[in-house]
């Protein structure tokens, strides 16, 4: 484990390694003593021991604390064996840590709005929409989120849900088949064409990746002022849409070329929702911001690949 950043309670990041928690570890380490837990995420036993022995070291009886669980797996098209492993490791460590003894403290799970909403009509959803998921990925991340519910009533613990908009911005993953945006620029400056399987139409919100940190610990703050037990489920995301024609023509414009983007066919296309605009209701104060202007975030997202590449 590793830690930075002096003031603020003891902040654990688990899967600091990816996109959001990447980004969350970074913005709180200028807030807080940030740790880093060092996980064998493909060895399940020693996975739970690892963040077992994590939670144990920040989660103490005499400090407040706080847990940001970023990690997950899988992506739309996952299959559902995938999501059960990742279940089981889930269950494994709230067990093993809800009867340790703990000063009040807030956990935080990051959720997917576009996942748990993907089979509603009538967008902007909110929280008050009842989530409809069309695949694997969805029906696991409720389900994790039931278990973090479960752990924080066990346990008397604040918990924040968040359940994010499409996330964007420099630092994403490039091995999963996800973020519209990376895999365009990528496939762009490998010099082979984009596929798209969904119709152009195609409605997203896209939100910047260090907004969507910001907005975290801002949501923290809150929900840190809350009594223990308090369960918050709040919907990240910017307010703005764009259609994957306007996505396109904005990578476009930061590259000053045009794109080879071609008609393609995938059996996951059938589990993604045709218009995912949100209006989150929750905590409204964290979501009063100026968010980046997408143009310009599109544009920091082509930087950072092209310098990555060279």
């Amino acid at each position: 484990m590793t830690a930075t950043g002096t003031s603020g309670p003891a902040t654990l990041v688990v899967g600091a390694g990816g996109f959001l928690g990447g980004a969350v570890r970074r913005a709180a380490g200028q807030r807080s003593d940030v740790h880093v837990a060092r996980v064998p995420w493909d060895d399940e036993d020693a996975a739970v021991d690892g963040l077992v022995s994590a939670i144990r070291e920040v989660r103490t009886p005499d400090a407040p604390w706080r847990i940001v669980w970023c990690a997950g797996t899988g992506v739309v098209a996952t299959g559902s064996e995938v999501f059960d492993a990742e279940q089981r490791l889930i269950a494994r460590v709230l067990e093993a840590t809800a009867e340790d003894a703990a000063a009040p403290g807030t956990l935080f799970f990051a959720s997917s709005a576009g996942a748990v909403y993907a089979g509603c009509s009538g967008a902007p959803f909110s929280e008050d929409t009842e989530p409809a998921p069309l695949a694997p990925y969805g029906r696991a991340k409720l389900q994790a989120e039931e278990r973090f519910r479960a752990w924080s009533t066990a346990t008397g613990a604040r918990l924040l849900v968040g359940r994010f908009s499409n996330l964007y911005g420099p630092g994403a993953n490039l091995g999963k088949a996800q973020g519209l945006v990376s895999q365009l620029a990528l496939a762009h400056l490998e010099g082979r064409p984009s596929s798209i399987y969904v119709p152009t139409e195609t409605t997203r919100d896209y939100l910047y990746i260090d907004d969507a940190s910001a907005m975290v610990l801002d949501a923290l703050d809150v929900v840190d002022q809350a009594v223990p037990g308090t369960v918050v489920t709040k919907i990240f995301a910017s307010g703005r849409s764009a259609t994957i024609s306007e996505v396109v023509t904005a990578v476009e414009h930061a590259f000053g070329e045009r794109l080879d983007v071609r008609d393609g066919v995938d059996p996951s296309a059938t589990f993604q929702g045709l218009d995912l605009r949100f209006a989150s209701h929750v905590l409204p104060g964290v979501d009063a911001r100026d968010h980046t202007d997408f143009g310009q975030g599109v544009r920091n997202t082509v930087e950072a690949l092209r310098t990555a590449r060279a």
